[in-house]
């Protein structure tokens, strides 16, 4: 009689419950995906905070506002030196959408933002939002850092 060689099926049958016990225990360490999404959203908001912000200091300085500490562009966007302040009438009026897509907080010329749904007063504690702080002088750029880890 010929010798058989090769696997079992119960040998097989161990080896994929192996196999997806080890899949299932792996992936979420590997995939990611919603964090790295929320990421990217905070990281895509910095970039039009900064966008916009650079687009209100042209025609702030085109008014010839540009250096003082507080005023307001012909658009009714309010500013200090150019930039758009941390106010609704400031960054969120410069910014279309933020108003609607997102949930922020204003604190002493600060704007927290994060993403709809959250109350406004657990931004902070959720270490997944933006932080947009005033400029400091006419010779300072606003301050825009994202705070991500609690995504």
């Amino acid at each position: 009689m010929k010798k058989q060689g090769g696997f079992t099926l119960i040998e097989l049958v161990v080896v994929i419950v192996i196999l997806g016990i080890l899949a299932v225990t792996a992936a979420p360490r590997f995939l990611n995906l919603q964090s790295d999404a929320r990421e990217s959203s905070l990281q895509g908001l910095k970039g039009a905070m900064a966008g916009a912000g650079s687009i209100v200091y042209g025609k702030a300085a085109i008014e010839g506002i540009e250096t003082k500490a507080s005023g307001a562009i012909d658009t009714g966007i309010t500013v200090v030196y150019g930039y758009p302040d941390a106010t609704s009438s400031g960054i969120v009026s410069a910014v279309q959408g933020l108003d609607d897509d997102w949930t922020y907080e204003v604190s002493n010329n600060q704007l927290f933002a994060t993403f709809a749904g959250t109350a406004s007063s657990a931004i902070q504690s959720s270490n997944c939002f933006v932080t947009y702080t005033d400029a400091a002088s006419s010779v300072a750029t606003p301050s825009i850092v994202v705070t991500n880890s609690g995504c």
